[in-house]
């Protein structure tokens, strides 16, 4: 059974505080992990500059273009 708490209409919930009572998780949990350990030299500067690139665009996610500019801003050209 599910229950619901009634709160007048300006009262605001900060969630993200919210202490359920609950055991705190284990880990921390973390959209981005360095899990770069056992790439190439090559591939762990694509990985950074495109961690990089997502944290100061706000993306979690880039597309095909994001990914050639940053691609090309390391240097990379079609031969």
């Amino acid at each position: 059974m599910s229950q619901t708490v009634t709160l007048p209409p300006d009262v605001f919930v900060d969630r993200r505080n919210y202490d359920g009572g609950g055991e705190a998780p284990g880990i921390e949990r973390r959209q981005f992990s360095n899990s770069h350990e056992g790439l190439t030299p090559e591939a762990k500067e694509l990985a950074i500059a495109v961690d990089e690139f997502k944290l100061s665009h706000r993306r979690r996610f880039i597309t095909y273009e994001e990914m050639m500019e940053v691609i090309t801003s390391l240097g990379y050209r079609k031969a």
